[in-house]
């Protein structure tokens, strides 16, 4: 796909998501990550519904600006997604409601932020870990990622919002909002005694679909 076309499905995404509320403001960020190692991303205060591809942030390898508008300063999160995860070819960053709310909870498992719930979730999301509240733009929170060890394509920072990669931007954006949506599934079933996906349930999708759920065994989700 041509430096053009790319840039045209980043900015297309983002009025995407910013128009059905799911990145409020000029907050939230999107990468793609290039052939040549570096990247395009979404410039800093930009407003996710209103992105101008000539203005987009190319970055190189190391992660200079070759040209554009200063990037998001979100830039460590996106880093040590891409470090971790070798086939992340883009990450998507949000504010999102309900995934918020989540980072809030006190029973959150940080190690499996959502019971399996629905298989969609699991397809697309694999499984969510939660690190700690870092300030927007902390380079210890790359930190935090990193000790991850690419385990999980979908992190939650606490307080703050999700950050999800993908093998393209589709699939990141895709994953990112099927994480929203369960997020808002178990707010609302939250003390009502759901029934959540079996042991055998989710392993026939593990089997199925190639999945891989770091801690999918490690957990009795009641």
């Amino acid at each position: 796909m041509s430096d053009a076309r790319l840039r045209e499905e980043i900015c297309r995404y983002g009025r995407s998501l910013f128009e059905r509320g799911l990145t409020p403001g000029s907050s939230g960020n999107i990468s793609l990550r290039l052939d040549d190692g570096g990247w395009l991303v979404t410039p800093t205060n930009a407003s996710l519904g209103f992105l101008d591809p000539a203005r987009l942030s190319r970055l190189d390898a190391a992660g200079a600006l070759v040209s554009g508008d200063k990037p998001t300063k979100e830039i460590p999160l996106h880093s040590a997604l891409y470090e971790t995860r070798g086939s992340a070819r883009a990450v998507v960053h949000l504010h999102s409601t309900h995934a918020v709310a989540l980072t809030m909870l006190p029973e959150i498992d940080p190690r499996a932020a959502l019971p399996p719930m629905t298989p969609y979730y699991l397809m697309r999301a694999g499984q969510t870990a939660l690190v700690p509240y870092y300030r927007p733009g902390d380079p210890a929170v790359a930190g935090a990622i990193r000790g991850l060890a690419g385990k999980y394509s979908s992190v939650l920072l606490a307080n703050h919002g999700p950050v999800v990669a993908g093998d393209s931007l589709e699939a990141a954006v895709f994953a990112t909002e099927e994480l929203e949506e369960t997020a808002k599934l178990y707010l609302l079933l939250r003390n009502l005694n759901p029934r959540y996906l079996s042991p055998a349930q989710v392993a026939d999708l593990i089997t199925t679909f190639g999945l891989d759920l770091p801690v999918h065994d490690e957990h009795d989700h009641k």
